[in-house]
């Protein structure tokens, strides 16, 4: 019953985690072209990796057996990156208001997809390993672009970070 919800889920959180990216980290914080920002942009780009995959893997398969557990763990990864991430940010900038309400509702939203995926991942577990192709319609299509934006976002987070360290070194 549930789980017509995941997509949606995952949609929203790529929608406002873009937002917040586009609006926060690029046009107001410029994060990128900032040397203290350097480990914030390399959680970002570690971030952006594991929403691609979720995305992209969700949008058109059902994991089951052994392969629950990727899920499991780029979830993780991601709430381990979430920690980070804020006690980072916390450390080395101001953040506006607007980002801390996304921020809210980015761990929000977050925290209902484990709560959905949770007894997905259980019951998907308990079958024999395999990708089971599965289509959510057009929301599939939605996770497909929102998988390619965040893998290009990325990369160009990871040359972002890459630049960042060479400019520290020189100062």
């Amino acid at each position: 019953m549930f789980d017509s919800w995941l997509p949606i889920l995952l949609l929203a959180q790529g929608v406002v985690g873009g937002v917040d990216t586009l609006l926060n980290h690029e046009w107001l914080a410029r994060l990128p072209h900032r040397v203290a920002s350097r480990n914030e942009i390399g959680l970002h780009a570690v971030r952006e990796t594991i929403y691609a995959s979720l995305f992209g893997g969700l949008a058109w398969f059902a994991w089951h057996g052994i392969a629950a557990w990727v899920i499991g763990a780029l979830l993780l990864a991601e709430i381990i990156v979430t920690t980070c991430d804020e006690f980072i940010e916390n450390r080395t900038r101001t953040l506006p208001q607007n980002e801390r309400v996304l921020h809210v509702f980015l761990t929000l939203n977050l925290g209902f997809l484990i709560a959905i995926l949770a007894p997905i991942l259980w019951q998907w577990g308990s079958k024999p390993t395999r990708l089971v192709p599965i289509d959510h319609g057009m929301l599939s299509w939605g996770l497909s672009a929102l998988a390619m934006a965040a893998a290009a976002w990325s990369m160009r987070d990871l040359l972002a970070f890459q630049k960042l360290g060479r400019l520290r070194e020189q100062h």
